[in-house]
């Protein structure tokens, strides 16, 4: 399971999406876009982020263009794995 679908799985389930999220791609708009998506459900989705790969995200290195796509969300992720 390549990144991306690894992002949207937890999408799917920190969100209780039923499954909406196999239909996104990387220009899938987010925050904004899905209402499930609001300020709490992002410091959940952090959590879960962290907790299921295995990475550490500071205050400081997110801002709401992180959450603005589905492909900004996969690179925010991918370079932290990288890291």
């Amino acid at each position: 399971m390549d990144t991306q679908q690894q992002i949207l799985r937890i999408l799917d389930d920190v969100l209780s999406l039923g499954g909406r999220s196999a239909g996104f791609d990387r220009s899938t708009h987010l925050l904004g876009a899905i209402p499930e998506l609001d300020s709490m459900a992002v410091v959940n989705l952090i959590t879960s982020l962290e907790d299921q790969l295995g990475i550490m995200v500071d205050d400081d290195e997110i801002d709401g263009e992180t959450f603005g796509t589905v492909g900004s969300l996969t690179d925010f992720v991918t370079a932290k794995l990288a890291a």
